[in-house]
């Protein structure tokens, strides 16, 4: 029963909406641009894209903005005919932004709230992997208040300190059934509290092609004392954990990004992202009770991934702007280490929105992303589940704003 149990417990609890569990929907003007946004001051997101890019911001704005995530992936099991698939849930990733200060001043000031990590997955209770996963919430929320210091004319340098909340809740069968007749079940919830930060420079050339470069630092999410809620039969009921202990490296990102000015109409975006994913090699977790399920050290041994992202936007008249991008991001994952938490792949980026200016105040902009997440087949090394997966996301977005 312990090696059973064990082989369960090591599912990794994430899935995301860009690499693995990284999200990328921190801007709508950003997104309707495929994620461009690091060489480029288009807007307050600037206190997430590039903090060195704030102080050439050239008003005061509020802005708050939501993205509608909905999530279709398909598992086909090696040598089976038929084709699951997980439960229709949208999942809601909030950003906030507010820029400060004089905008004549070389300091200015900026707070961001932002989810740059999550995930929600949730299938049938009964479905052929449920002794992996049956469901999973992952959501990180970072809070960044940002300095940023046009040190001349050209060149801008920025940074923030970064204060990141986090919640898991995961949730899988149990090969096990309960005094009431009801089958086992295993369900991991906690917290966390944590810090990072995040750091640019803008540099605009006198060639007029700007160019900017971030790294924000990895975040190493602690759930201490989480609540491990098992349910099994009665005799086996005291021996199981109560509490448990865990940590997930959320990795670094270094992006370097151009803005190119063809007229004063059109701006065209350009990034590359480096995400240091190399640092999740093992997902570990310690229990209070070891009597029947002894901690878990599940090897995970990622390696580090690019993005690329190229966005237009036309300011088709003072009020309306138009944005297209397109991107290519490509999977950390090895094979042998896909799970159905974690169903991961190169994917496909897609993306289109519009800018409204209302009023000399109030704006609105709006964003579509669809990300097709490429066939994979794959069987993984611990729990043996083998199969076909595919991932298709589709991702609308508003955000409003407020000049002051």
């Amino acid at each position: 029963m312990k090696r059973i149990l064990l082989q369960l417990l090591m599912a990794v609890p994430a899935i995301g909406f860009a690499q693995s569990f990284q999200v990328n929907l921190q801007g709508h003007k950003q997104i309707a641009m495929a994620g461009a946004g690091t060489g480029v001051a288009l807007d307050e997101a600037a206190v997430f894209f590039n903090p060195g890019a704030v102080s050439f911001l050239k008003q005061n704005v509020v802005q708050a903005g939501v993205s509608a995530l909905s999530l279709k992936t398909a598992f086909r099991a090696t040598g089976s005919s038929l084709t699951e698939y997980n439960k229709s849930h949208i999942a809601t990733p909030l950003q906030a932004y507010a820029v400060f200060g004089s905008p004549e001043n070389r300091l200015r000031f900026g707070i961001g709230v932002y989810t740059p990590f999550g995930g929600a997955m949730h299938w049938d209770e009964n479905w052929s992997g449920k002794y992996t996963v049956t469901s999973l919430d992952l959501q990180a929320i970072y809070i960044q208040p940002t300095l940023s210091l046009k040190i001349t004319d050209q060149i801008g340098i920025g940074g923030g300190l970064v204060y990141a909340l986090g919640k898991v809740d995961l949730q899988q069968a149990l090969p096990l059934t309960q005094s009431n007749g009801q089958a086992g079940s295993a369900q991991l919830k906690g917290d966390t509290k944590d810090f990072g930060w995040n750091a640019g420079i803008y540099i605009n050339t006198i060639s007029g092609v700007t160019i900017g470069v971030t790294h924000r630092s990895q975040v190493t999410a602690n759930v201490k004392d989480g609540d491990a809620i098992f349910k099994g039969p009665s005799s086996l009921q005291p021996s199981l954990p109560t509490r448990f202990t865990a940590s997930l490296p959320l990795p670094a990102t270094t992006s370097i990004g151009f803005g190119f000015y063809p007229s004063e109409k059109v701006t065209i975006a350009l990034d590359a992202n480096w995400v240091h994913w190399n640092k999740y090699q093992e997902l570990a977790f310690d229990y209070d009770n070891n009597a029947t399920i002894p901690d878990t050290h599940s090897a995970r041994n990622y390696h580090d991934a690019g993005a690329f992202r190229l966005g237009f936007q036309h300011q088709t008249t003072s009020k309306f702007a138009l944005r297209a991008g397109v991107g290519y991001a490509l999977t950390p994952v090895d094979d042998g280490y896909v799970t159905a938490e974690v169903p991961d792949a190169n994917r496909l980026l897609l993306s289109a929105g519009l800018g409204y200016q209302a009023s000399q105040k109030f704006g609105v902009d709006l964003s579509f992303l669809y990300e097709d997440v490429l066939t994979r087949k794959s069987t993984n090394i611990e729990s043996g589940l083998s199969g076909e997966y595919k991932t298709k996301a589709y991702i609308p977005g508003i955000s409003l704003s407020y000049k002051f």
